[in-house]
């Protein structure tokens, strides 16, 4: 059977190791967004959006399927979106499009990126907004929808110098702090590393399964991503 993947936010700082790991077990690999990712092989299919309000006209060119899995990195910062309204469309709206028009092309298995601290009754935007995301996928009865929550993103974030600020304070007393921990902060490539290990695993359950899969939503946490992917980056 031919499988395929389908990205958006691939150009973010999970996204862009996603991509790549995706396209070694993936016949085709599309992936969605504004400008093309830093990877880019023979198996991939670019699909450019200059404004994701117009998503569904992409969509209708998309060959997406029931084989397909779809993957959402997509999200972004207050600062950087420059407004609360401007970030809840992007991590909220722009997410949950995304799902439903998977959902319409038969779509089978979700994998959706969001924050160890999402918390629908945080006093925080951001983690309210993670929530709320998160609550509105699962409503939508993916067969299987896969959560990840990591902890602080280890990686070059661009216009997030207060989280680059936290990582060169933890990279000074990393060599102390146990992975056990859940609030041990994480590589963006491990992270990646544990969604495409995620899709290989439902993949291969699939296909020793001789009825339709019960419809079922995964959270992975933190701690959880750690010790799935614990080698040396």
């Amino acid at each position: 059977m031919q499988r395929k993947a389908m990205v958006i936010g691939a150009t973010g700082l999970v996204g862009q190791h996603l991509v790549k790991q995706l396209s070694e077990i993936y016949d085709t690999l599309i992936v969605i967004a504004r400008r093309p990712p830093r990877y880019i092989n023979a198996s991939m299919r670019f699909y450019q959006v200059n404004d994701f309000d117009n998503l569904a006209e992409i969509f209708a060119s998309i060959g997406a399927d029931r084989k397909t899995d779809a993957f959402s990195c997509l999200g972004t910062t207050k600062k950087q979106a420059g407004s609360d309204e401007v970030f809840r469309k992007i991590d909220h709206d722009y997410n949950v499009g995304f799902a439903k028009l998977c959902q319409e092309k038969g779509v089978e298995n979700f994998f959706l990126l969001s924050s160890m601290n999402a918390d629908i009754n945080s006093r925080f935007l951001y983690n309210r907004v993670k929530a709320e995301t998160e609550e509105s996928i699962m409503a939508l009865g993916f067969a299987q929808l896969v959560i990840f929550r990591p902890s602080l993103l280890l990686g070059k974030h661009k216009g997030r110098p207060l989280e680059s600020l936290g990582q060169k304070a933890f990279q000074l007393i990393s060599p102390l702090v146990s992975e056990s921990l859940s609030l041990h902060p994480i590589s963006a490539k491990r992270v990646a590393s544990a969604m495409a290990m995620s899709a290989h695993e439902i993949y291969h359950r699939s296909k020793y399964r001789s009825e339709p899969a019960i419809k079922t939503t995964d959270i992975i946490e933190n701690k959880q991503m750690l010790a799935m992917t614990r080698v040396k980056y």
